[in-house]
């Protein structure tokens, strides 16, 4: 049974940062591409940042890119979000998730995290 587990969240200031950790257990092979997406109230949920099983391939969204850098750690089976300069904007629901497809194949996230919230106030 896959499961990813959100934790690093919380309030923070506009201009401040925030860390998110992703960790993933029952994953069948390390092979798995992650990501990061985010759901607003009100808004679809969007990819934020994803990571080929590697790390050599990243994508990040244009609304973050040069604030946010997305990494993984293989051997324990973790994916990170740094958060650089946050914006109220950023505010949402971050959920980790994965997939053993390309890493920016959205459609084929399987697995899915609880969410963490994260509130940018001005």
């Amino acid at each position: 049974q896959v499961q990813l587990v959100e934790s690093g969240g919380g309030l923070v200031q506009a201009g401040g940062s925030l860390r998110l950790s992703c960790a993933a257990s029952g994953l069948t092979s390390s092979r798995a591409a992650m990501g990061w997406f985010r759901q607003a109230p009100g808004k679809e949920r969007e990819p934020v940042a994803t990571i080929s099983w590697g790390g050599s391939n990243k994508y990040y969204t244009d609304s973050v890119k040069g604030r946010f850098t997305i990494s993984r750690d293989n051997a324990k089976n973790t994916v990170y979000l740094q958060m650089n300069s946050l914006k109220p904007e950023d505010t949402a629901v971050y959920y980790c998730a994965a997939n053993y497809f390309a890493h920016i194949d959205f459609d084929t996230y399987d697995y899915w995290g609880q969410g963490t919230q994260v509130t940018v106030s001005s």
